[in-house]
C-alpha cells in the first residue's frame, strides 16, 4: 500500500483579487491581483474545464484599479486586448502573446480609481430604445420560461475598425477621454470638467451617447459624451443608510431598458431613470459597502456584492395595475429582491459575467443506464447547471478565490469553488539527493526560494479527513535565497546540487557542495553527517530572463525558456550556452526568428535525449538534446490546455500530458505517434477520472525504472494510473447519478460531506486502477520520496485565511 507522509508547515498566503474582466469572445475571464499579477481563465460550460491558462507577473508596485478589454480589430485575437488601471494614475497593455505587461500611458497627475470602454453601436441603431419600446425582453415575466439568458441579442457583434474609446475616472474629480488606437496607444480626445470629490465609477450608456460618473461627494452626473455637457445631477442615498456627501459612488451599470443601477457605501442598490434622473426603486439589502455590480446578458437580472460577503440577486418583474373600464390594464416593470448567497468569507470586490463558448463536456448520466434505486439521490452539482451558452457569474474579493454561479437558477444551485487553491506555491522535490541520501524541497515564495529537510516519521494511521497516510513529514530549512524582485520561476536538479531562479531581470544559478575547510566566510549547514555550503555560480549574462526552466536528469545541463521565446542549453560545469532552440510548427523553420508563443512549461526525459515543451496555449515540442533539433510538433490535444505532464521512468520515449479536458495522453515521442494506450483508452476513460475534482496541477512519478504507475493530483484529490493494467469500466452499482461515492462527498468548497467509513475505505482502496482519493484540505504538492511512499503538501483553508491582511466580512464604510 502506498504510504503518504503529509506535512503543512509551508507558507501560503494568496493576493486578494482586485478586478474581473470578461474577454470580448466570452472564453476567458481576466482575474488581477494585488500583488500586480493578472491570471487568465478559461471559460469552460463543463465541470472540469476551468482552468488558469496564464498568469502574467506584472510590476507589484503598481496596483491594478480596473480592467477593461476592447476588441482588437481584424488581425488581432478573438478575445480582445487587455487594459488595466492603476493608483499611480498609468494605464498598462497586457500582452498575452509574449507574457507581459507594458506602460501605454503614464501617470495623468491623478489616481486612476475606474476606467470603461465604450460599447460598439452599428449605424443603424437608434439608441437604446428599440422596437419593443426599450423592455429588456418583451416576453419576459415571472413566469415566462423564454428567460434563458443564452438568447442575448448583442454578444458577438461583427468586428468594426472605430478606434475603441475610453473613459478614464480618477482623484480630484478627473474624467478624461481617450481612443486606443491599433499600436495600443492611448490618444487623449479630451476632458470633463472636474467636480468636487474623487470620481470612484464610470460607464457609458448602451448606445455609447453618454457617460455616467459617481463620486465620493454622494453624487451621480450624467454627461454627454459628444458634447462634454452635464445633462442630469443625482444626489444617492434617498433609499439608503445616509445621505449627502458621506456616500461613496462604488459602482455603476447601465442597462439598456434606460436604467441605470448604482451601487454605494451605505449598502443601497438603487435603480434610477437615466432620462430623467429620477429614482425607481432602491433596495438595502446589504450591510456594508457595495463594491461591485453586474447584469445578465438579457439585462433582465442585476448581480449586487460588497464588504458583507453577499452576492445578491435582483430580477426586473412585471405586475399588472387595474385600470378603469374598456382600458387596457397597465403594466408596471420594477426590479424585486430574489435571494442571495455567501459564499466568500471577506470582502467581494469585483463581479463578472461570461458564456461558455467552448466544447461542453458530456453529462455524467449521458448514455448511461441507471439502476433503478427505492430512493431518488438528489444531487444539485455544478454539472445539472453549467452548459454550453448558459451564462454564468464569476465573484472575486479579498478571500483570493474565485466563485461561479448560474445567472438565471442562481438560488437553486450552490457556488461552484473554481480556484481551491488560489495562487499555489510552486515546490520541487529532490528525493534522495547525493548528501547523505536526503530529500530536499524547493519551495518558492514571491521574493524568496527556500531549501528544506524532509524529514519522516513512520506511524502509519487514517486520518479521516485527509486520507491515507503513512506518518508525518517535517521541514526544516537549510538556506533561503531573497531577491529584490518579485520571482517568476525555479528550479532544483535531481542530486540537489544546484537550484536557479528567474525574475524579470535575469536568472540566478546556486551550488551546494559539501564544506571543505578553507577559511573562507561561506553559508553553510549540516544535513546528515555532511556540512554543506551555498555558492553563487557564474551565468551567461547575455541570456534573458526566463518563463520556465528545467534541469537535465544528470544535472549536467540547465535548459531556460526565455522570454524572447527561444530555449537556451546551458552546460552547467562549464557554465556556457551549449545551444538555442527556436520552438516552430513547421521543422523546416527552426533557424528562422522566432514566432512561437512564449513557454510555460518543460519536461526532460531520464536518458537525457528528450525535452518537451508547452507554449502558454497548450501546444507542445519536442526537441532531441543528443542531436540538438526539434524532433517534433504537435498542437492542442483535444484544443485543450495542458495541464501536467512527464516522461515514463519504464519508457523514456514515453511523454505523459494531463488536459484541462481532464483527458490522459501517453505520447510515443520517437514515433511521433499516440502510444499504445492511448489509442485504446484516452476517449473510455472512467467517469470517475473525468468528473476528477479540481484541476489537475501535477504529476509524480515513482523513482524506478520497473514502475508503470503514476499519481495525478488537483487540490482536491488525487488518483493513481497504473499504465500497465487494463482500464476496467465504472462500477454501476457504484455510481449514482453518474458521480462516483467519494466524489459525490465533496462540497464545492472541497471540504468531506461526511466521514468515511472502514467499508468504503477499503471498497475506495480496493479499486483495479484509477484509484480516487479526496482531500479535505487543499493540496499543494505530491512527490515521490520513494517506490512506496510519496510526500503531500497540504495547509487547512482556514489557517491561510487567518493570515490575510484584512479580517473576514469587513463592514467598514469607506471615508475620505
Amino acid at each position: 500500500m502506498l504510504e503518504v507522509y503529509r506535512n503543512s508547515s509551508v507558507d501560503w498566503k494568496p493576493s486578494p483579487v482586485v478586478a474581473l474582466a470578461t474577454s470580448v469572445d466570452d472564453s476567458q475571464v481576466a482575474a488581477a491581483r494585488a500583488d500586480g499579477s493578472v491570471e487568465f481563465w478559461l471559460v469552460s460550460p463543463g465541470a472540469v474545464g476551468w482552468h488558469c491558462q496564464l498568469t502574467i507577473h506584472g510590476d507589484p508596485n503598481t496596483s491594478v484599479s480596473s480592467l477593461i478589454w476592447c476588441r482588437a480589430g481584424l488581425k488581432g485575437l478573438p478575445c480582445g486586448r487587455l487594459f488595466s488601471s492603476s493608483l499611480d494614475g498609468s494605464i498598462s497593455h497586457w500582452d498575452l502573446f509574449n507574457l507581459k505587461q507594458t506602460t501605454v500611458l503614464e501617470s495623468v497627475g491623478v489616481s486612476i480609481f475606474n476606467m470603461a470602454v465604450a460599447p460598439f453601436v452599428n449605424d443603424t441603431e437608434n439608441g437604446y430604445l428599440n422596437d419593443n419600446g426599450g423592455d429588456p425582453e418583451t416576453s419576459d415575466s415571472d413566469t415566462s420560461d423564454s428567460e434563458d439568458d443564452s438568447d442575448s441579442d448583442d454578444d458577438h457583434a461583427p468586428p468594426v475598425v472605430v478606434n475603441p474609446r475610453v473613459a478614464l475616472a480618477g482623484g480630484d474629480g478627473f474624467l478624461q477621454i481617450y481612443s486606443i488606437n491599433n499600436a495600443d496607444e492611448f490618444v487623449y480626445t479630451k476632458s470633463l470638467p472636474r467636480v468636487n470629490g474623487s470620481i470612484l465609477s464610470v460607464a457609458w450608456s448602451p448606445d455609447a451617447k453618454f457617460i455616467y460618473a459617481g463620486s465620493t461627494d454622494g453624487m451621480i452626473r450624467i454627461w454627454d459624451a459628444r458634447g462634454g455637457i452635464e445633462k442630469h445631477r443625482i444626489t444617492v442615498g434617498l433609499g439608503g443608510l445616509g445621505g449627502g456627501s458621506e456616500i461613496c459612488v462604488w459602482a455603476l451599470l447601465p442597462l439598456r431598458c434606460g436604467t441605470l443601477v448604482s451601487a454605494d457605501s451605505t449598502g443601497s442598490v438603487q435603480f434610477w431613470d437615466s432620462q430623467h434622473g429620477t429614482l425607481l426603486q432602491a433596495h438595502s439589502y446589504h450591510k456594508g459597502d457595495v463594491k461591485a455590480l453586474a447584469a445578465a446578458p438579457s439585462h433582465n437580472r442585476v448581480f449586487s456584492a460588497g464588504s458583507d460577503g453577499q452576492v445578491i440577486l435582483y430580477k426586473l418583474s412585471s405586475e399588472t395595475l387595474e385600470s378603469s373600464v374598456g382600458s387596457a390594464p397597465n403594466v408596471m416593470k420594477k426590479w424585486i429582491y430574489v435571494g442571495y448567497t455567501r459564499a466568500h468569507t471577506h470582502d467581494v470586490r469585483a463581479l463578472t459575467v461570461a458564456v461558455p463558448i467552448s466544447r461542453e463536456d458530456p453529462l455524467p448520466d449521458q448514455g448511461r443506464k441507471r439502476a433503478r434505486r427505492k430512493e431518488k439521490t438528489v444531487d444539485f452539482s455544478y454539472l445539472k447547471w453549467a452548459h454550453l451558452g448558459v451564462p454564468m457569474l464569476i465573484s472575486a474579493g479579498d478571500d483570493t478565490k474565485l466563485f461561479t454561479y448560474p445567472v438565471k437558477e442562481f438560488t437553486q444551485f450552490s457556488p461552484h469553488d473554481i480556484c481551491p487553491a488560489p495562487q499555489r506555491v510552486s515546490i520541487q522535490l529532490a528525493p534522495n539527493t547525493e548528501f547523505s541520501q536526503t530529500s530536499l524541497l524547493l519551495v518558492q515564495g514571491s521574493h524568496s526560494l527556500d531549501i528544506l529537510r524532509v524529514r519522516v516519521k513512520p506511524g502509519p494511521f487514517f486520518d479521516m479527513a485527509r486520507g491515507p497516510s503513512g506518518g508525518l513529514a517535517s521541514t526544516n530549512g537549510l538556506f533561503q535565497i531573497k531577491s529584490s524582485r518579485k520571482i517568476i520561476c525555479s528550479t532544483i536538479s535531481n542530486s540537489g546540487e544546484f537550484f536557479a531562479y528567474s525574475d524579470h531581470a535575469k536568472i540566478s544559478l546556486f551550488e551546494l557542495k559539501k564544506c571543505i575547510r578553507s577559511g573562507k566566510k561561506e553559508v553553510k549547514c549540516k544535513v546528515g553527517e555532511s556540512e554543506l555550503t551555498l555558492n553563487k555560480r557564474n551565468f551567461p549574462q547575455k541570456l534573458p530572463f526566463a518563463h520556465s526552466m528545467v534541469f537535465s536528469f544528470d544535472s549536467s545541463r540547465l535548459m531556460i525558456a526565455g522570454h524572447d521565446r527561444r530555449i537556451y542549453v546551458v552546460d552547467l560545469h562549464s557554465s556556457e550556452l551549449v545551444h538555442a532552440f527556436t520552438p516552430c510548427r513547421d521543422l523546416h523553420d527552426q533557424e528562422l526568428p522566432p514566432t512561437e508563443p512564449p513557454i510555460t512549461k518543460m519536461f526532460t526525459s531520464s536518458d537525457g535525449q528528450w525535452l518537451a515543451a508547452i507554449n502558454c496555449f497548450g501546444d507542445v515540442y519536442v526537441f532531441n538534446l543528443e542531436i540538438q533539433r526539434q524532433h517534433w510538433y504537435i498542437s492542442r490535444l483535444d484544443n485543450a490546455s495542458v495541464t501536467a505532464g512527464g516522461f515514463s521512468p519504464r519508457n523514456n520515449n514515453v511523454l505523459i500530458l494531463t488536459t484541462s479536458s481532464n483527458q490522459v495522453y501517453a505520447l510515443d515521442v520517437e514515433e511521433r505517434k499516440l502510444g499504445d494506450w492511448s489509442r485504446q483508452h484516452t476517449y473510455v476513460l472512467p467517469k470517475r477520472f473525468q468528473e476528477f475534482p479540481g484541476e489537475v496541477i501535477g504529476l509524480s512519478f515513482p523513482p524506478s525504472p520497473s514502475t508503470t504507475s503514476v499519481i495525478v493530483y488537483s487540490a482536491r484529490a488525487m488518483c493513481l494510473i497504473d499504465f500497465g493494467m487494463p482500464v476496467d469500466r465504472d462500477d454501476e452499482s457504484e455510481m449514482i447519478n453518474g458521480q462516483d461515492p467519494a466524489l459525490r462527498n465533496l462540497q464545492s468548497n472541497g471540504k468531506l460531506k461526511r466521514k468515511w467509513t472502514d467499508s468504503q475505505t477499503k471498497k475506495l482502496f480496493g479499486r483495479k486502477n484509477f484509484e480516487f482519493i479526496p482531500f479535505g484540505d487543499p493540496v499543494l504538492f505530491i512527490g515521490h520520496l520513494s517506490k512506496s511512499s510519496v510526500l503531500k503538501i497540504y495547509k487547512p483553508w482556514m489557517e491561510v485565511v487567518r493570515n490575510f491582511d484584512s479580517a473576514p466580512v469587513d463592514k467598514h464604510t469607506f471615508g475620505t
